[in-house]
């Protein structure tokens, strides 16, 4: 599905809201229980969401002065601030997530058109139009209000972002190589490849099924669960 820098910002501030929601349905002491990511509390997750608003707000300088920013000086910076973040007490970070929030869709409004066309430089490597950052964030806040283990599921988000977030993980698999030939589709019409092979595996189920199953989140109820073939991390 094509995605214009207006439908994107619009879902960046839907996902962003359910995102914040979600961290303030959670009680002080819950933040400290484990999220679904391995290894990481609520608070770790917490901690990540805002510093990423940073880091994308780094892409945006870049697109704005030209000036190369990438959005992590190294991996070990990263690591280094989710860490601190994670130490945090629940009134700051969720201050915290507001904030950076809220600054990297101000940094968004000042970039003209010749700007949110500029090159910019994702951490994983990819060099994307600038237009690409709410996407970014989008995927980033709504993936993880589901792996806030609170009030959010998969069949919480809008349809037509499960299918982008389909699309971006379906294209990242494919480009990769390195999981097995999978034709998907979705309940709703929608279809995909992840062509690595010949024989694809036919994978069926609902936006939020398939959607669940690619990121990494587990198969659920998505039909056929215990005969899926096993996927590498996405990201």
């Amino acid at each position: 599905m094509p995605r214009t820098a207006v439908m994107s910002r619009a879902w960046m501030r839907q996902g962003t809201e359910v995102f914040l929601s979600a961290a303030a349905g959670l009680r002080d002491d819950e933040l400290t229980e484990p999220s679904a990511l391995p290894g990481w509390t609520r608070r770790h997750l917490l901690a990540h969401v805002g510093f990423n608003a940073r880091a994308l707000q780094r892409l945006a300088a870049w697109a704005r002065t030209g000036e190369p920013q990438p959005m992590y000086g190294s991996a070990e910076q990263r690591t280094t601030e989710i860490a601190e973040g994670a130490t945090w007490d629940g009134p700051r970070l969720r201050a915290f997530v507001r904030e950076t929030a809220a600054g990297l869709e101000a940094d968004l409004d000042a970039l003209d058109e010749r700007q949110w066309n500029a090159s910019v430089v994702t951490a994983q490597g990819r060099t994307v139009p600038a237009v690409e950052i709410p996407w970014l964030r989008t995927r980033e806040v709504a993936v993880h209000a589901v792996d806030l283990r609170g009030s959010v599921s998969f069949d919480a988000l809008p349809v037509e972002v499960l299918e982008a977030i389909i699309d971006d993980v379906a294209a990242h698999r494919s480009s990769r190589r390195r999981d097995p030939p999978i034709a998907l589709r979705s309940t709703t019409g929608g279809t995909w490849a992840i062509e690595t092979g010949a024989d694809p595996v036919p994978v069926t189920g609902s936006p939020a099924q398939l959607a669940r199953w690619l990121t990494g989140r587990g198969a659920g109820d998505l039909p056929g669960a215990d005969r899926l073939p096993a996927l590498t991390p996405w990201l």
